[in-house]
């Protein structure tokens, strides 16, 4: 048996304290004659058993259990004072074994031997009924109550433990909301700044070719566009580091809108980035059909983000290409469609500002666009490019939200530890209706039949003033008035096999009410209905001449 820890070796000193106080009480009051038997023994039992139900609490149950079949063959009482500790050690094996087959199995032997052991010894009613009430209960009652004390301290166990996990998650929807923000930097960075650059480096591009200038202004003008380009680069490097942190849940964007809230200046609209292209000099042709309609926020923000792209893109990969921009109000959606041609001057993308920023916005784009509950596509068309989208003009929950809120839903973040909760917690329910009901039931079974003891003891007691009253020779039609309703059906062993005359029926009645003590018997024997001899027998055998 491996060693119990420091801290409860006091504890089991202190149990054993009490159970053997409770044992050197019931030895003084019984007034014993055995104090090996009925004193040192049980405190050795308890001294191993109370220990031993740390790791082996069944059989701890199994030897504490063995006194009381012991007291079962004094001839006084069957109680002793080991029931206390029985009891005690039964509500142990239900705290410290989760299972229920196994220590369902000992409780049932050890009722198992107290039954056998009154049966070899043949005993008394009272011996009968003490074993299968007190005894029972003393097994099976604290057995549920340690249980039931056993789920709940589970179920607390296992919220705090939820509780952890949950606070922990916070921690993680804390972070991920931090670097879904770092990205919604990088993408603000990347379609604002971005954009504004391609269109300055254009600027630069165009005037460096005007015949007006001089060899100084071209010099000057180059420098301004190198100067750019390095901007753009640092720009390319701060959005690197700020976007390629762990990808952040969409889900866990703050408000789940996965990077729609608002970027860019508020006040810019569609038409005002169109004519600053064109201003620019950028070949950008664009047409509108249909009455505008009443957009929400975020589809009219994600509308001039999908343009403002587009843009930017022709203007790095096709710079001097024709572009087309059309946009169709449909009656609940928007398409938006943006084509660029196939540059007829010198391509200038792979050495243009905005080369190095690859692959950002597309991608943000996307994600924007599916956020908003529409469509984006993108690919070659006719030798040049063309970015096609659809957008919804309003946006609703249920589109911007496509999971649950870890805030709303703690336990749906945590299925397996909502699991985990729901089945100790269920467990509990069982035990306590466990423990609740199966007094009850016990007590349907058991009140009854001590209720009907009780009655047979009490009715079949003939008082000692009508005992003298009674003279044989006398017929019982006389005598009826005196006698009981009934006889005492339990009369022992040495009062029914005790010489009678000869061709008489013996009948035997209590010589008092007391329902707790072994009283006299008077025994009444008849020859037809005739009394024939009266006498009294002693109800307990050390007490038989």
């Amino acid at each position: 048996m491996p060693r119990p820890p420091a801290r409860s070796v006091p504890v089991d000193v202190a149990l054993w304290g009490v159970l053997a106080a409770a044992t050197g009480y019931g030895f003084r009051d019984a007034g014993a004659r055995s104090p090996f038997l009925d004193l040192l023994l049980p405190l050795a039992v308890l001294a191993v058993a109370v220990p031993l139900s740390r790791h082996r609490p069944g059989a701890a149950v199994v030897l504490v259990n063995g006194l009381c079949a012991l007291g079962l063959a004094d001839a006084a009482t069957p109680a002793n004072a080991q029931v206390l500790s029985l009891a005690v050690l039964s509500c142990l094996l239900g705290a410290r074994i989760a299972g229920a087959r196994g220590p369902l199995l000992v409780l049932v032997g050890c009722l198992a031997l107290d039954v056998a052991t009154c049966a070899v010894l043949g005993v008394q009613p009272v011996w009968w009924f003490y074993t299968l009430a007190v005894l029972a209960a003393a097994l099976l009652l604290p057995w549920l109550a340690g249980r039931y004390v056993r789920s709940r301290r589970e179920l607390v166990r296992e919220g705090w433990r939820l509780a952890h996990r949950l606070e922990e998650r916070q921690h993680l929807v804390a972070e991920r909301a931090r670097l879904a923000e770092r990205a919604d930097i990088a993408a603000d960075m990347h379609d604002s700044l971005g954009h504004a650059l391609s269109l300055v480096a254009l600027r630069a591009g165009a005037l460096e070719l005007s015949p007006d200038l001089t060899d100084r202004d071209r010099a000057d003008l180059a420098e301004l566009r190198g100067t750019i380009a390095d901007a753009v680069e640092h720009l390319r490097e701060t959005v690197a580091v700020l976007h390629d942190a762990p990808d952040p849940d969409p889900e866990t964007a703050p408000n789940g809108e996965a990077g729609t809230a608002v970027d860019g200046p508020a006040h810019d609209t569609l038409e005002d980035l169109v004519a600053r292209a064109v201003a620019f000099g950028v070949p950008v042709r664009w047409e509108r059909h249909g009455p505008a309609p009443t957009l929400s926020p975020l589809v009219e923000r994600g509308l001039y983000r999908i343009v403002q792209e587009a843009l930017t893109n022709a203007l790095k990969h096709a710079p001097g290409g024709a572009i087309r921009l059309r946009i169709t109000h449909r009656t609940d959606r928007t398409h938006v469609s943006v084509v660029n041609d196939v540059p007829t001057g010198a391509a200038m993308a792979a050495e243009g500002p905005a080369a190095g920023i690859r692959g950002r916005g597309l991608t943000g784009l996307r994600e924007r666009v599916t956020v908003l509950g529409g469509t984006l596509r993108t690919g070659p068309h006719e030798g040049g490019f063309r970015v096609t989208a659809d957008l919804p003009h309003q946006v609703t929950a249920h589109t911007r939200r496509r999971g649950p809120s870890p805030a709303s839903s703690p336990a749906a973040r945590s299925p397996e530890s909502a699991g985990r909760l729901a089945v100790v917690r269920g467990a509990a329910r069982r035990r306590y209706a466990a423990a609740v009901v199966a007094p009850v039931v016990a007590a349907a079974f058991f009140v009854p039949a001590a209720v009907l003891l009780a009655w047979q003891l009490t009715t079949s007691a003939l008082p000692p003033s009508r005992f003298d009253e009674l003279t044989p020779g006398r017929p019982r039609t006389e005598l009826a008035p005196l006698l009981p309703a009934r006889a005492y059906p339990y009369p022992p062993d040495h009062a029914r096999f005790a010489p009678r005359p000869p061709g008489t029926t013996c009948e035997f009645y209590r010589s008092g009410r007391d329902l707790l003590d072994e009283v006299d018997l008077y025994r009444l024997c008849w020859s037809g209905e005739r009394l024939v001899a009266k006498d009294t027998v002693p109800g307990r055998i050390s007490d038989a001449p």
